[in-house]
């Protein structure tokens, strides 16, 4: 049985945000780690990245947000 692992996602940059069909995506330069799951941790994928970038996908989120609320129908807000 292969080991269970974690997955290190580190934000480099935040390159793009679109929204389509009610999905938003973020295109990152990032670097992706694999490392052995200690034996108390169960595996999982984590994303790692500094201050500053946590401040700008907040603000890529927002505008992302922003966009669709303009599309919605004011009955739907």
């Amino acid at each position: 049985m292969a080991q269970p692992k974690i997955t290190r996602i580190e934000v480099q940059r935040y390159k793009a945000a679109r929204n389509l069909t009610g999905l938003v995506e973020i295109g990152f330069d990032g670097l992706f780690l694999q490392k052995p799951a200690p034996e108390d941790r169960e595996p999982m994928h984590v994303l790692s990245m500094s201050e500053a970038d946590a401040r700008s996908l907040m603000m890529l989120l927002k505008s992302q947000l922003a966009e669709f609320d303009k599309r919605k129908a004011r009955s739907q807000r």
